[in-house]
């Protein structure tokens, strides 16, 4: 069996673990710097948990030499350290930053590197680039692509109309950092939190509005054929406002470690959530303007026996189908790997991939 080193066994740490313990295929070492943490995972046979300093480069290497492959769920602000000890052991290297900084410098070390870097492989960035990609391939001719992605509670119960289902650092990264978007066919930044809109889908109103990172290398690839690219992340009305008070008028932006502690001490965690993901291509095809969606819910659901959240099971089963394409080579063994190459048929019809299968008749490809 591979070796699989796994890095960080938080909220998806954990999930990635069992997944790919419970197939059978792997062998998982799990590396955090808390006891406590490798303490909750579910005793396997093929799991071994190590306490490592991960923010000690030594230690680090130590403990991914001879890996296949290392699949990082540490915070963000890691990203570098784990991926410089990944090609320092000439391990494959993935991972679910939506920092673009950290993205950046990921791409430098597969840079002449004998094994593969696949940055960015959770739902957004990650998923839902594989879809947008899959949609925009199907036009002669691009005109708008629309990215929007929620984790949401299925029963909000305050102000904020939000439950914390993720990483609080992510959070709060994605909206304070600046947004790439394509406008008019050149690339731009633009703040997070703004340019809102409403929709709605089911019956539910909704709000989008844009946050950082959600793209990935999409910007880079559709730069140049498209006209207008963004990515937005989907809550529920008067979600946007209340965090720009927050950041802005409260000044929380400049004190971030302060927000965390507030939402992570007054906003509890649920396991009742959903996963939204939307997509929307037009442009023309046989000269004609046509428009694709794809639109999919993913609830909460058990992996191997366990009930896990929705934005568990969809973050964890995509990174989880990545390494198993692979492993199994169906995808570029070295160098840099963007989202947009891997297809979405294959995903989808993955063991790991089958966690976005549609879960009601709302999931469409029309």
């Amino acid at each position: 069996m591979r070796r699989i080193v796994v890095v960080g066994a938080g909220k998806i740490g954990s999930v990635i673990v069992d997944m790919l313990a419970g197939s059978g295929d792997y062998d998982v070492v799990v590396v955090d710097g808390s006891a406590s943490q490798l303490d909750g995972l579910s005793p396997r046979a093929n799991v071994m948990g190590k306490v490592v300093a991960i923010d000690s480069p030594e230690a680090l290497a130590e403990a991914v030499d001879g890996a296949f492959a290392v699949v990082n769920a540490a915070p963000f602000h890691l990203t570098t350290r784990i991926a410089e000890a990944a090609r320092k052991a000439g391990a494959h290297y993935l991972d679910l930053t939506e920092d673009v900084a950290s993205s950046r410098r990921v791409a430098e070390l597969a840079d002449g590197a004998d094994s593969a870097f696949i940055p960015q492989c959770g739902l957004a960035p990650g998923f839902i680039s594989i879809v947008a990609s899959d949609l925009a391939s199907r036009f002669d001719e691009l005109h708008d692509v629309r990215l929007r992605v929620g984790a949401l509670p299925r029963y909000p119960s305050n102000a904020l109309n939000y439950n914390l289902t993720w990483s609080t650092d992510g959070v709060i990264n994605e909206y304070c950092e600046p947004c790439d978007a394509i406008v008019d066919g050149r690339l731009r930044e633009v703040p997070a939190l703004e340019e809102r809109e409403e929709f709605a889908l089911d019956g539910v109103t909704y709000e989008a509005f844009n946050t950082s990172g959600g793209l990935g290398t999409l910007r880079h690839t559709l730069e140049g054929r498209v006209r207008n690219l963004n990515y937005r992340t989907i809550r529920y009305p008067g979600h946007a406002a209340i965090m720009k008070a927050l950041l802005n008028d409260l000044n929380l932006r400049n004190r971030r470690e302060l927000l965390k502690d507030i939402l992570e001490n007054a906003v509890p965690a649920t396991m009742q959530d959903v996963v939204i993901v939307f997509v929307t291509v037009s442009g023309l095809r046989h000269g004609r303007l046509m428009q694709e969606t794809y639109v999919n819910r993913i609830f909460s659901q058990p992996v191997n026996g366990v009930l896990r959240s929705a934005i568990q099971v969809t973050t964890a089963g995509a990174i989880c189908a990545v390494l198993d394409l692979l492993a199994a080579g169906d995808l570029p063994q070295r160098g840099f790997v963007r989202q947009e190459q891997i297809p979405l048929d294959k995903v989808l019809s993955n063991r790991f991939g089958r966690y976005y299968a549609p879960a009601d008749a709302l999931a469409q490809s029309a």
